[in-house]
Parts: C-alpha cells; sequence; structure tokens
C-alpha cells in the first residue's frame, strides 16, 4: 500500500469518528490526554504573560526546552534519563503550547527573557540549558541573551536555518499530511493509528525502519513522543511558530555565545540536524559536538548515552 493510499484511507476513516467503536476510542484518547496533563504543570505571569512550566525531580535543577509538537510533558520526557541522574528538571512550554501565552512578539528571543522569570519564580540564580529540536533555538537564546543564568548550553538535534535554506523538505505526501492532521484532533488521532510509520518520518523526522532494531523500551520512548502531540488543537499557534522561526534565517548571534556549550546529533536525522549541528559547531566558540551515526531526530537507541554525555558535561566530567 503506497504512503498516498494509506493518507487518503486514513482521512476517510476520520467519517468513522462520528459513530461506534472508532468515536469511542477517539473520546477515550482525549480523556486519558487530559488526564495526563492535569494537575502536573502550573502557570505564572511573567514580561510575555502566562507561562506553563513543570518541576519534577531532586537535585540540582537542569532546564529542558521541548521541540515542535511538545510542552512540558515532553521536556520532561525527554529530560526523563537525566532526572534518573539526579537532577531536578524544569520543563517550561514554550509561546503558542498548552497553557502557555503566545504574545505578539513570539520570537525565540522573547521567549527566552520569559524564562528568566520563570527562574525568579522558582528562586534558581543559574542553571544548565538544553533545547531539543526548535527548542533548541530558545536555549540558545537564553545562553547568549542571560549568560549569568546560564551555566551550561545543550543544543540537542537543533532545528535552525544557518544556510538561508529551511533544512526541512517535505515531500507531496508529507505536505498533505501535515495540511491534514494540522489543526484536528481527529485527524492527529486517525493517522497515528492507521499510518503511524508515515506519521514518524514526517512529524518525527525518523526513519521508522528504525524501530525494529531498537530495544521495546526505546519503541515506547517513539510512541510516546508521537502520542504526546495528542491533542494537536492545542499547540497550533506553537506548530506554526516553530516553523516560522526554525525555516527561516536564524538571527541569533552564535559567535557571541560564551558559555560552555554541547551540541548533539545524529547522522540520520531526517531534519537535517546534523549539518545544523556542525556548523553550530564552527560558529560558538569551544563548542563540543557529538554526531551520532543513526537514531533519526529521536534518536533512537541513543537516549542513556546523550543523559551520561549531558550529566557529564554539567557535572565538569565532559
Amino acid at each position: 500500500m503506497t504512503a498516498r493510499r494509506t493518507l487518503l484511507l486514513g482521512l476517510g476513516a476520520l467519517a468513522l469518528l462520528g459513530a461506534g467503536h472508532a468515536h469511542g476510542a477517539f473520546r477515550e484518547a482525549r480523556r486519558q490526554s487530559d488526564s495526563r496533563l492535569f494537575g502536573q504543570g502550573s502557570v505564572i505571569e511573567t514580561r510575555a504573560g502566562a507561562l506553563e512550566y513543570a518541576v519534577a525531580g531532586e537535585g540540582p535543577a537542569l532546564m529542558m526546552i521541548h521541540g515542535t509538537g511538545g510542552g512540558f510533558d515532553q521536556g520532561l520526557l525527554f529530560a526523563a534519563a537525566l532526572r534518573r541522574r539526579g537532577f531536578r528538571i524544569v520543563a517550561p512550554s514554550r509561546f503558542g503550547y498548552l497553557g502557555s501565552a503566545f504574545p505578539d512578539d513570539a520570537s525565540p528571543a522573547r521567549q527566552a527573557d520569559a524564562l528568566v522569570d520563570l527562574l525568579d519564580h522558582l528562586g534558581i540564580d543559574s542553571l544548565p540549558v538544553v533545547g531539543g529540536s526548535a527548542g533548541a533555538l530558545t536555549a540558545a537564546e537564553f545562553a547568549l541573551r542571560h549568560p549569568e543564568r546560564c551555566t551550561h548550553l545543550g543544543l540537542l538535534v537543533p532545528a535552525a536555518n544557518l544556510t538561508d535554506r529551511d533544512p526541512v523538505e517535505f515531500g507531496p505526501v508529507q505536505r498533505m499530511l501535515v495540511g491534514a492532521v494540522l489543526g484536528s484532533d481527529g485527524a492527529f488521532w486517525a493517522m497515528t493509528r492507521l499510518a503511524p510509520g508515515q506519521m514518524t518520518r514526517t512529524l518525527l523526522a525518523t526513519d521508522p525502519t528504525l524501530l525494529s532494531r531498537v530495544s521495546a523500551e526505546e519503541r515506547l520512548r517513539a510512541r510516546t513522543i508521537l502520542d504526546q502531540i495528542f491533542p494537536i488543537t492545542r499547540k497550533i499557534d506553537g506548530l506554526r511558530n516553530d516553523g516560522f522561526w526554525a525555516g527561516s534565517p536564524s538571527r541569533t548571534d552564535y559567535p557571541h555565545i560564551a558559555v560552555p556549550t554541547l551540541i548533539l546529533s545524529c547522522e540520520d536525522d531526517l531534519f537535517g540536524t546534523a549539518e545544523t549541528a556542525r556548523l553550530l559547531a564552527s560558529r560558538i566558540p569551544g563548542a563540543e559536538l557529538t554526531v551520532f551515526p543513526d537514531g533519526g531526530h529521536i534518536w533512537l537507541s541513543h537516549d542513556v548515552e546523550i543523559a551520561d554525555r549531558i550529566a557529564g558535561f554539567v557535572r565538569g566530567a565532559g
């Protein structure tokens, strides 16, 4: 079955949401999503409006800034292995995601400034800041604009346009898929059930065939990242904002980042972050770079290695 046919069948299946088993399963997915998010996050007012965040774990604080399609829950998931290594994870929801505001100026720089208000609220003077995917744009701006609050910078599969060319290039089927699911919880839910491989390739920028070669734990992590995008309607502004800022030529003054920096990516990331990572390493003074040979945009089979690498780096053993 071709990807196009799978997609069309998936869209046709949306009609089933109005009756029977599919409607009940969709409603149950919404209930589980609401239950998962309820009570985990807190909201404060910042200079840019409401900012949602969650804190988990014990130990020295480390901020994990989520990527496209995420929220504080994705930040906690990205940092789960770091939490097990003795860090207290601070995970904000960026502009346009979940309970955070979407101000007129939703730039990475403005988001970085709002995160200072979060640290003030939590009574944290400074901490390591790690940004995954499009969250790396905000993390880099935070290190640049507020170096006194940022002890270390981590850029994980960093999404950025450093060549005046958007590194994300979708084919016709992928563009059709994104257009179908963007802004429709029903379409997103249906496609994650009917075409999970195509969704993994398109939204997670990871070759789905890798899933057959990794552990059950890693397959579950991949599925959780995909499922946590739901409900997509609570993230639509953030998704579109990320598409703009990650696809437009970067305005960040990377050569003036003065905090210790670690950059991590995977060679086969379908969003092209390996090339971006190398360019960033050449621009940020003293940056350390590791590019894994495989793993895709969600670094399959390297979650433990990446956590160890980040932990060692911020603790002075990297």
